[in-house]
């Protein structure tokens, strides 16, 4: 992993994920770092971007959620030519290569609902080799220490985390930060 992004991430373990434009305004007077772009369309993602780029924040974009754009490498092609996005999230292994092989960060997602899930994601994880793998929903220590025990990879926890205890028990489980789309929770 990248030495700014292991550092931002280290440096403050909330990250703040954006849905809407108030989400956007509220992420620019905060002192996080790092913001996960949730929502868009191939119309306006180059302007949200912009606007996390220009409050100083590093800016990774979930290419699943960008409406317009289809899933398969050319939306990644998309992302790095049309925007100034530092990263990419995705749920997709193929989206993640070829973000890596465009010199992008990467954030792999998983929705952790049973042990299948679970069994999928290391071998996932070890063909798409991501910067970063993002659990969810957060709210399962147990599961996220497993996670972390078995790989090598930074984890982030998200979904459902609403208040500092939430924070306190994915950090406790050894995930490397959280994030969150709820507000309150990005000025703990």
């Amino acid at each position: 992993m990248n030495h700014i992004l292991k550092e931002a991430i280290e440096d403050n373990p909330i990250i703040m994920a954006i849905k809407d434009a108030d989400g956007l305004a509220r992420c620019k007077e905060c002192d996080g770092r790092i913001v996960f772009i949730l929502y868009g369309d191939i119309l306006n993602i180059t302007e949200i971007v912009d606007q996390v780029k220009a409050a100083g924040k590093i800016a990774f974009v979930h290419i699943d959620l960008i409406q317009g754009l289809h899933s398969n490498e050319v939306a990644v092609d998309y992302i790095k030519q049309h925007t100034k996005a530092d990263g990419i999230i995705s749920t997709k292994a193929q989206l993640i290569t070829r973000a890596r092989e465009l010199k992008l960060y990467t954030v792999m997602r998983f929705f952790i609902i049973d042990s299948m899930a679970f069994s999928n994601m290391e071998r996932q994880v070890s063909n798409a080799k991501p910067d970063v793998i993002e659990v969810l929903p957060a709210l399962m220590p147990k599961v996220i220490r497993r996670i972390c025990d078995i790989t090598k990879r930074p984890v982030i926890a998200g979904g459902l985390v609403s208040d500092k205890e939430d924070v306190m028990a994915c950090l406790d489980a050894g995930a490397s930060c959280i994030s969150s789309t709820n507000a309150d929770v990005w000025v703990l």
